[in-house]
């Protein structure tokens, strides 16, 4: 572990003394005028009247003051900690994106190399975290940046030799409250102290679970939930919950078919009112109880090659799956009765009529919003009975030309989608329509091919990468702008 000077805390992070002021002021209101001006007696001949002059005025100062008051607070920026958000789902709540971009696309704010992969990033209180790989010394290497500058504030590595295969590095750090969680592509999970990167934890999934390490590496990002971090290992365990604090197993579900870990990560979900958490093996959809790793329910979901991406709940008991190559996809109603859970599967679709190969869906406003990997990479909105509602133009006499993706990355926030053409580097920007694709801006950010990381959004910051360097752009109005 290396630990480097932490950075000056930003303007954003630290509460100007007007502020102060001006809330202190609210509360001289709230507590005094506020009591002050309720009720007058005055008499008369009528008996009571209730004077509203003074109570007026001290309202329209009162009201004057919370206006100052809302207008002074910075916009905070959400955090990113874990892979598809802090709530899974890959939406951003931040709002203030730019809908327009110069020329030359959004700001850059920082540019930094990283080893071959497609690892993205999670951030959390202004800093960055990403799963890297020295490859001159042969080692998993966790890094903590600045996300303001994209400099380096510690270091820590665990030696392991890893050959490149489409890559090195697949798995997003999953950040907690005192804790950093990070996946290595050869199924050890380290947990790291937040603040100085000193190992505080470590499991070997290999040696501990007979968990196998799946082609290309391990891809699954680990889940936060609650004090526990989960990770589907395969082997002796279906799905293990750890203690974040300690990495005490807290429970394991049973694994009797001998399922394999997969690339799919795990994804919670609540159905008739039972939390539970929703996972992808190579062969099917399964529920897990979420208290104690009980298997509720699983229905068959044959993949081919890979499960990359996850099971979403989508309302009503729905659950949607897909995955790539010739798998296509399928929708499972999943219900409780008095024996238990039930799922049956109310349609499936081709892979030529919709799959995703790499990136998981995402839900809003009751449709489904991937790239599709069999109709040419275009980016596609699904309604949830499976039929496509519109498909980015794929004919070269467009204006503007064809719109595909490949296998890039998308993201939304403030009803706008961020997503990459992961054969060109080109960065689209589009509404986020249930009717149609309206484009609003793109550039060229990132250059090369396989260009497939996932994105992470936070403060107005898209962190998004190619296969050799990670890249911040401001893309929103940062805090207290």
């Amino acid at each position: 572990m290396h630990y480097l000077p932490q950075p000056a805390p930003s303007a954003a992070q630290v509460a100007p003394a007007y502020h102060r002021e001006c809330f202190q002021e609210l509360h001289f209101y709230l507590n005094l005028n506020f009591m002050n001006a309720i009720i007058i007696y005055c008499g008369s001949d009528t008996g009571l009247s209730l004077r509203f002059e003074g109570f007026r005025t001290m309202f329209c100062r009162f009201f004057a003051v919370l206006l100052v008051c809302i207008c002074a607070i910075p916009a905070q920026g959400g955090d990113w900690p874990q892979f598809r958000g802090p709530d899974r789902d890959n939406i951003s709540r931040e709002t203030g994106m730019l809908r327009s971009w110069p020329a030359g696309g959004p700001k850059i704010l920082w540019k930094i190399p990283v080893s071959q992969g497609y690892a993205g990033a999670a951030i959390k209180g202004g800093r960055v975290y990403v799963n890297d790989y020295d490859e001159t010394k042969k080692a998993h290497l966790v890094r903590c940046l600045s996300l303001e500058t994209g400099k380096d504030i510690w270091q820590w590595s665990y030696p392991v030799e890893i050959r490149p295969n489409h890559g090195i590095t697949r798995t997003v750090p999953s950040v907690g409250q005192n804790l950093v969680f990070s996946f290595d592509p050869k199924c050890r999970f380290h947990a790291l102290d937040i603040k100085t990167g000193k190992l505080v934890w470590q499991k070997d999934l290999v040696k501990e679970y007979k968990a196998t390490i799946p082609g290309w590496y391990a891809g699954q990002n680990p889940l936060l939930e609650g004090k526990q971090v989960l990770i589907a290992t395969g082997g002796d365990a279906l799905v293990v919950a750890f203690d974040q604090a300690t990495g005490k197993e807290i429970w394991r579900s049973p694994n009797p078919a001998n399922d394999l870990m997969s690339h799919a990560s795990l994804m919670p979900a609540t159905i008739a009112g039972i939390r539970q958490f929703l996972y992808l093996t190579m062969n099917k959809v399964v529920g897990v109880s979420a208290s104690d790793g009980r298997i509720l329910w699983t229905s068959p979901f044959i993949t081919k090659i890979a499960a990359v991406p996850s099971p979403i709940s989508v309302g009503d008991g729905r659950v949607f799956v897909t995955s790539g190559y010739e798998a296509g996809s399928a929708m499972y109603q999943v219900e409780k009765g008095v024996s238990g859970f039930s799922a049956r599967r109310l349609y499936e679709l081709t892979s030529m009529q919709f799959n995703s190969e790499a990136h998981t869906p995402i839900l809003y406003e009751n449709h489904l919003f991937a790239v599709g990997s069999k109709t040419r990479g275009r980016f596609t909105c699904l309604g949830l009975d499976g039929k496509v509602v519109w498909q980015s133009p794929v004919d070269s006499s467009a204006p503007g030309g064809p719109r595909i993706f490949d296998l890039g990355g998308f993201l939304l926030a403030d009803g706008l989608f961020f997503a990459l053409d992961g054969r060109s580097g080109i960065l689209r920007l589009f509404e986020a329509s249930t009717q149609q694709y309206k484009e609003l801006a793109s550039a060229q950010i990132l250059e090369g091919e396989e260009i497939w990381g996932p994105m992470a959004l936070s403060d107005g910051k898209l962190i998004i990468r190619d296969l050799n360097h990670m890249v911040c752009l401001q893309v929103g109005r940062p805090a207290g702008k």
